[in-house]
């Protein structure tokens, strides 16, 4: 990996850089910060966790010049929390140059975002629905967009925001530079890449790196109604220091957070059908470590960008492998070490054959817990913790009671009786939750090749502010390409 100081950039962004505590760039920004500054169309294979923001933040603060009052840069995000997120990022890149990122998103007071753009930001961070909004007030306009990035857009696709997308990529001018970003690549997102890209270059991880390799991947085959005591096994077991739970629904998740909370752990629920202040609560508390547990749906997490997540549960499987690759992409991040495990019912084994074939990654069965394990686990926990405690200053003040005790009783009898009050027993208060079907997989897109009349010949850009192409080619060189 190269060091930040080899790639030439300008004294304000390399101060931006060392401030934020970058030393050596991840593989995704070697490969695409030196094809985006040269000012080229990219395609980006990476996941949530692997640096992309500073991939096409770098080049984009590089750049944009603070003097002028346009807006010069689009990025096009799935969500209102990913939206802040990169925004945040982007800004703390340009701080050192002026340049300021503003991000824009729905459940937000529109006026609000208006009085912002007052101040002549030269980035904006957007979901699509809310950028749409902008467009069509005339409060954002696109006429001096130099560089459009679009974020994790598998994930626009699954949340179906493609037409906005496309509406919007038509008012950005034809001379200007795209980069995309997207775990994995479906069919539609190789179309618009066909369609408003010119001559793209094409990097990323290989098929067999889809999924982080510091992130370890295990599955338990345990009955659906078995499922939730064995989480509590594990969670003793293990004892994450920050874990998210994936469930199948809104239901499954507001039913999972009320169960843990009645067996003793700090977990709280998201999902769709809370409001954006509570939304921000949850995720506060998250941060903060308030909570150990976040319980989630998919579309609710979706975006998310959270440091320090040790562990992944999925107590139902994801529907498809490209859920299942943004799920556990939430932890291992920037190869920190993570573990993700699945729960996978003996009906649901075939489902997890699909995800191995798509990852090209076995994973690997673990034998489920027993209670005693369980236990052992709550034992060991308050051990580790009081030999951490016997190394802090804070119980000096205690020792004289200890010495007290002592001459009564002897010390591995008081040792005992502490472990025995400080140990969280393990809680088996009955619980009901409601069974959720598995649903269909969906099967992996498949990618069916087009006629190729010339595979040597590239890109024509096309009226409207898209790109046409003057070759059709074939969809399966653009898998094949990762």
């Amino acid at each position: 990996m190269l060091s930040f100081n080899q790639l030439d950039l300008s004294d304000p962004v390399q101060q931006a850089l060392n401030n934020m505590g970058f030393e050596e760039t991840t593989p995704i920004q070697e490969l695409a910060i030196p094809v985006a500054i040269e000012g080229k169309d990219l395609i980006g294979r990476a996941l949530t966790g692997t640096g992309k923001t500073a991939a096409f933040g770098i080049p984009m603060v590089e750049r944009f010049s603070a003097d002028r009052d346009q807006i010069q840069g689009i990025v096009i995000a799935p969500t209102r929390e990913l939206a802040v997120q990169v925004a945040e990022e982007l800004n703390r890149i340009g701080q050192f140059k002026g340049i300021a990122a503003l991000p824009i998103y729905g459940g937000q007071d529109i006026e609000r975002q208006i009085k912002a753009l007052h101040k002549r930001p030269q980035i904006i961070v957007g979901t699509p629905g809310r950028l749409l909004d902008h467009l069509r007030r005339r409060t954002i306009r696109l006429q001096a967009i130099e560089v459009l990035v679009l974020d994790e857009a598998d994930e626009m696709l699954n949340m179906g925001f493609i037409e906005d997308i496309e509406r919007i990529l038509e008012e950005v001018p034809k001379e200007r530079q795209t980069m995309l970003f997207s775990a994995t690549m479906p069919l539609q997102i190789q179309e618009i890449a066909q369609r408003f890209m010119k001559e793209p270059v094409m990097i990323g991880v290989k098929a067999k790196e889809l999924t982080v390799p510091s992130t370890e991947q295990y599955y338990m085959e345990v009955y659906e109604n078995k499922k939730f005591d064995v989480l509590c096994r594990v969670l003793d077991i293990q004892s994450p220091d920050l874990a998210i739970v994936f469930g199948r629904t809104r239901r499954r998740v507001g039913e999972l957070a009320d169960a843990m909370d009645k067996r003793g752990y700090l977990a709280e629920g998201l999902h769709g059908d809370l409001s954006q202040p509570q939304r921000d609560t949850v995720m506060r508390h998250f941060r903060e470590g308030t909570i150990d547990v976040l319980v989630a749906t998919d579309v609710a997490a979706r975006g998310l960008d959270i440091s320090g997540v040790t562990h992944i549960y999925n107590f139902d499987i994801p529907q498809d492998p490209e859920g299942y690759v943004h799920r556990i992409g939430r932890t291992g991040r920037l190869g920190r070490p993570g573990q993700a495990l699945t729960f996978v019912t003996p009906r649901e084994i075939d489902y997890l054959r699909v995800i191995e074939s798509v990852i090209s990654r076995k994973i690997v069965r673990k034998p489920v817990p027993t209670s005693t394990e369980a236990v052992s686990g709550l034992q060991r926990i308050t051990m580790e913790k009081l030999l951490q405690m016997a190394e802090s200053p804070e119980i000096e003040q205690y020792r004289g009671f200890a010495r007290e005790m002592l001459e009564e009783t002897d010390s591995v009898t008081l040792l005992a009786a502490a472990l025995k009050i400080i140990t969280r027993e393990h809680d088996t208060t009955p619980i009901q939750l409601t069974e959720e079907a598995p649903r269909r997989m969906k099967k992996p897109r498949a990618v069916a090749p087009r006629s190729a009349t010339s595979p040597q010949k590239k890109y024509a850009r096309g009226s409207g502010g898209g790109r046409k192409e003057s070759s059709h080619r074939s969809r399966s060189q653009y898998k094949q390409s990762f």
